[in-house]
C-alpha cells in the first residue's frame, strides 16, 4: 500500500506514565515534591498551594513553567532535583518485554519529555530501555540556558544523546531572570476576571505549547506526517495532532479526540497498530543510531 516506504519514520515517546505505567507512584510523587519545594523554598502559604498548583498546570503546562510565569525565581537544576532527587524509583524494574518490542520496531525511536535528563536518563536505566533511543528531547534541549554561547539556529542544537548524559547533571548553570519581581496573584485573577488583564507569559519551554513541539521537532529532524506520537497526556496528544502528528494516547482504551489511537498499555503497539508491521517485511534490523547493549533484564 505504501510503495517502497512504511508509513511511518519515527516513534516519538513520552517518558513518564507512558513507558511505565501510573501505578509505579512516580507521578504521585512528583506532585508532594513540587508542592513541598513551593513550601518549602518559594515560602508560598500552604493553603494556597492546591488551587495555585491546579491553576499554574492547567494554565501553563507545567507548574515550574507557572511559577515562572507569574514571577518566582529559581534554579532550574536546583528544582529539577528538588522534586524528582526524592523519587520512589526503585519502584520501576526492567521491562523485557517493552525493550524487545521497541528494538523490534524498525524506525527511528526518541524520547520527548519535560522533565529534566537526569530523570529521563534514571527511568531509561531503570526500565532497562536506555539503548533502545537514539535521543532524549527534554528540559534542557527546549531552554538551554546561556543562550548568547548558543547558535539562534535550534537545528544546530543537538539534542541529548543518551550514550553521554545518562548520568550528567546540566553542563551549564541555570541563569534565572527578574530575581526578586513582584509575584501575579493568579488565583485572585481567576476569583474575580478582569478582561483586561492578560495572564503573563512564561519563559519556559515545554509540552503541551505548540512551539515546544515544533521547536522539538525541528531539533530532532522530525517529520511530523510520518511520525507516531505515543503520550499519556490529553492535551499534549491534541497540541501534536494540531501540528501533524499520528497520535497515541497511552493509559486509556476509548479514543478522544485528536487520538488516533488508545492503548491502555504501551505494551500492546503492535496488535493495536497494525501499519507498524509494514516495515517487518522490508528491513531486517532497527534503524536507529545508538549502540545495542547485550545486558539483559528481568521482568517486574
Amino acid at each position: 500500500m505504501q510503495g517502497q516506504n512504511p508509513k511511518y519514520e519515527c516513534l516519538l515517546f513520552d517518558l513518564d506514565d507512558t513507558l511505565y505505567p501510573l501505578s509505579s507512584g512516580l507521578a504521585s510523587a512528583v506532585l508532594q515534591n513540587i508542592k513541598d519545594y513551593m513550601v518549602e523554598k518559594l515560602g508560598i502559604d500552604k493553603s494556597k498551594i492546591p488551587d495555585l498548583c491546579n491553576l499554574l498546570y492547567k494554565n501553563y503546562g507545567t507548574t515550574m513553567a507557572g511559577l515562572r510565569a507569574i514571577g518566582y525565581d529559581f534554579d532550574y537544576d536546583e528544582y529539577h532535583s528538588f522534586v524528582h532527587g526524592r523519587l520512589p524509583y526503585e519502584n520501576l524494574r526492567p521491562d523485557p518485554v517493552l525493550r524487545s518490542l521497541l528494538l523490534s520496531l524498525p524506525y527511528r525511536k526518541v524520547i520527548f519529555t519535560n522533565a529534566d535528563k537526569v530523570h529521563a536518563a534514571k527511568v531509561l536505566r531503570k526500565l532497562g530501555l536506555e539503548d533502545c533511543f537514539e535521543g532524549i528531547i527534554c528540559f534542557e534541549t527546549l531552554n538551554p540556558t546561556q543562550e548568547s554561547i548558543l547558535s539562534e539556529d535550534e537545528d544546530d542544537i543537538e539534542f541529548v544523546g543518551l550514550s553521554n548524559n545518562a548520568d550528567a547533571a546540566s553542563d551549564i548553570p541555570a541563569t534565572n531572570a527578574n530575581s526578586g519581581s513582584e509575584i501575579f496573584d493568579i488565583i485572585g485573577h481567576f476569583a474575580q476576571p478582569n478582561p483586561g488583564v492578560a495572564l503573563p507569559k512564561t519563559p519556559i519551554v515545554c509540552k503541551p505549547l505548540e512551539d515546544a513541539i515544533e521547536k522539538a521537532l525541528r531539533i530532532a529532524n522530525i517529520n511530523p506526517q510520518r511520525t507516531l506520537f505515543f503520550e499519556d497526556s490529553v492535551r499534549n496528544i491534541q497540541a501534536g495532532k494540531r501540528l501533524g502528528l499520528q497520535t497515541v494516547l497511552i493509559g486509556k482504551s476509548q479514543r478522544v479526540k485528536g487520538a488516533d489511537y488508545a492503548l491502555e498499555s504501551i505494551h500492546n503497539i503492535r496488535e493495536a497498530i497494525p501499519e507498524l508491521l509494514e516495515a517487518d517485511m522490508k528491513k531486517s534490523e532497527v534503524a536507529y543510531s545508538g549502540k545495542v547493549a547485550v545486558e539483559t533484564s528481568v521482568t517486574a
